[in-house]
């Protein structure tokens, strides 16, 4: 029998599916104004900080200061000593922190995420309604100052943001369909022990979700400053957010209180309320007691 003879096809173009030119740059406009929406305002902020204090009185806020100034920064070199200790408190809470609870919370995702573990179902209920009631500020408060003796110490800052049902369940997941049970079998068939199985063969095999973990608990902790608020009363264990909150409660009260004062001696002075140009001299005024407060404010 002759052997048949099979042709091959010349393929001279591959067709490839993919969005049309005009496509591409319609969704490439929209990530564009997405990303500018998330930059813009970090700039914003930027330029406020560098534009001259009267003339952020005057002109407002611009993206392009009508004049420079670093009257806010000059205004924070007053607390350098006290802006580098929070800030030395707010990395150590940080860092230690953010290891603490990615390590428990790894460590109990792991657990509950194995079907050898028997008590799995109990500690995964437990974990979801931890996660869907509280008891509440003030058991919390109890149990920190009272049972744990934490008042006034750097573990309130710590303890209590320890452990993230939302971040255990996050891992009980990424646990179940990261990593499957034959590769945990064959390991123990070898002769590792739980251990060894956990540090060698799952930690490795889960970085990606470890990290997700862990930058959400590292800005939990660098943004955090309610617990200082109720723990902490030592000015040498404010962390850095909690300590611009006061100086920013400081300059706020100033103000209010400039303004009253302002207004009070306007109203006491027929004359002053007649004088012509008035309004614009007495924010002159305000604006000197201002720059003379801000020389001589402490927390």
């Amino acid at each position: 029998m002759a052997k048949s003879k099979i042709k091959k096809e010349k393929v001279d173009n591959v067709g490839i599916h993919s969005f049309s030119k005009k496509a591409d740059l319609f969704f490439s406009s929209i990530v564009g104004l997405i990303a500018l929406s998330c930059i813009l305002p970090f700039i914003f902020v930027v330029m406020i900080s560098l534009t001259d204090e009267q003339s952020l009185a005057i002109h407002g806020f611009q993206f392009w200061p009508a004049k420079f100034g670093a009257d806010g920064y000059l205004f924070l070199v007053q607390f350098k000593d006290k802006i580098l200790q929070a800030l030395f408190i707010t990395l150590f809470v940080t860092i230690v922190g953010t290891a603490c609870n990615v390590f428990i919370t790894t460590t109990y995702a792991y657990a509950i995420s194995r079907r050898t573990f028997k008590y799995r179902n109990f500690f995964t209920v437990f974990a979801l309604l931890s996660m869907l009631f509280s008891a509440g500020m003030v058991p919390g408060y109890i149990v920190t100052t009272q049972l744990l003796h934490l008042g006034d110490t750097v573990g309130a800052l710590i303890i209590p943001m320890l452990l993230s049902p939302f971040n255990i369940i996050l891992m009980r997941t990424f646990f179940k369909r990261t990593i499957p049970e034959a590769i945990l079998e064959s390991a123990r068939i070898d002769g590792a022990s739980e251990t060894r199985i956990f540090f060698q063969i799952c930690l490795p095999l889960s970085l990606p979700g470890i990290a997700t973990i862990s930058l959400f608990t590292a800005l939990g902790f660098w943004n955090d400053w309610f617990n200082a608020l109720l723990y902490i009363k030592s000015e040498n264990l404010y962390p850095l957010q909690y300590l611009l909150m006061q100086i920013q409660i400081i300059w706020i009260t100033f103000l209010n209180q400039s303004v009253h004062l302002v207004k009070s001696l306007v109203r006491s002075n027929p004359f002053l309320r007649k004088l012509d140009g008035w309004p614009w001299w007495w924010w002159q005024q305000f604006q000197s007691l201002s720059s003379i407060h801000s020389s001589n404010v402490t927390l």
